[in-house]
């Protein structure tokens, strides 16, 4: 097949996406034009031009970024865990090739450093060039370009970052190792004695055992964990989890969220925090079993409360 046309299919004279999301849920993308295709050593790389989504990042064929909905992700990945760190400088993005979570932690002054490790160096290339909605055309001095597997760079250091954003995309293919247990490990030991982290944690609709396992490898490794959510219309089911995982720090500071952002406002980083009622219980337990004791992060007034369970 055409490059240009892989993993997309013609009704008429539409050309359409289809994202096989489960066995049981396919999800269709009407497409303007293919603005770039091709294949790495990893992965099949396209960013296509759609309908109602705007430019797109398709990793596979599976949606990765939209230029319609690409800053909500991207601003609530790193505004948390930067405004809950008193002091960011050094920071450490594990994924994040559409450069979006990097531009993101490029607007706070204090930061001197960000090292961004990502295994494919032409999703990168891609969106920088042809998704600027969501890179900004990034080329901030203090952006590190790493082009590795952030599971075996993750081994070599210790305690060196502030805070780390482990924004990668589903657990399949060159992300699995991001949602094992002993990845978490070496970034607990990758951070300074203060440090926090944060990961994407899938959907908590239909990726319900991804955020619970996730959950889990954070509650033994950290005193401080929070989970809170957000609405990205792309993603399967349109609601979106974030795990925190934090050594010290767990208060969303009085001070004023002050950086120029589309959705993070302060009501939302103060609230992002409050779950829903389903979501304080653990599956198919009837109602009766609790995620883990410290597993649960309500907010209030801005601090997320360490070892309360929900």
């Amino acid at each position: 097949m055409n490059e240009q046309l892989e993993f997309l299919e013609q009704v008429g004279s539409d050309f359409w996406l289809v994202e096989d999301e489960r066995d049981n849920l396919k999800v269709s993308y009407r497409i303007k034009e293919v603005i770039y295709a091709g294949h790495s050593t990893f992965q099949h790389v396209m960013i296509l031009d759609s309908y109602d989504f705007g430019r797109m990042l398709v990793l596979d064929g599976v949606v990765q970024s939209t230029s319609l909905d690409g800053h909500i992700y991207n601003e609530m990945i790193t505004h948390v865990p930067m405004m809950i760190h008193p002091n960011p400088e050094h920071v450490l993005i594990v994924g994040g090739g559409d450069c979006g979570a990097a531009r993101e932690v490029a607007k706070y002054d204090c930061v001197k450093k960000i090292d961004m490790v990502e295994i494919d160096e032409l999703v990168v290339e891609a969106c920088r060039v042809h998704l600027p909605t969501v890179s900004g055309n990034l080329s901030d001095p203090r952006v590190n370009f790493i082009f590795a597997d952030g599971v075996e760079f993750i081994k070599t250091k210790r305690g060196c970052y502030d805070v780390i954003v482990v924004d990668s995309s589903d657990p399949i293919g060159p992300a699995m190792g991001l949602f094992e247990y002993g990845f978490y490990r070496d970034v607990h030991h990758a951070l300074k004695g203060d440090g926090l982290m944060v990961c994407q944690s899938q959907s908590p609709l239909f990726h319900r055992e991804v955020m619970n396992q996730t959950v889990h490898n954070l509650e033994r490794l950290f005193p401080i964990i929070g989970v809170y959510g957000a609405t990205v219309p792309t993603y399967p089911g349109g609601f979106w989890s974030f795990s925190l995982g934090s050594k010290m720090y767990y208060e969303i500071p009085a001070t004023m969220f002050d950086k120029s952002a589309k959705y993070v406002n302060d009501a939302i980083l103060r609230s992002c925090f409050d779950l829903p009622e389903f979501l304080k219980v653990a599956p198919d337990s009837g109602g009766d079993e609790r995620l883990p004791e410290n597993a649960g992060h309500c907010v209030d007034s801005g601090v997320v409360r360490p070892n309360i369970g929900i």
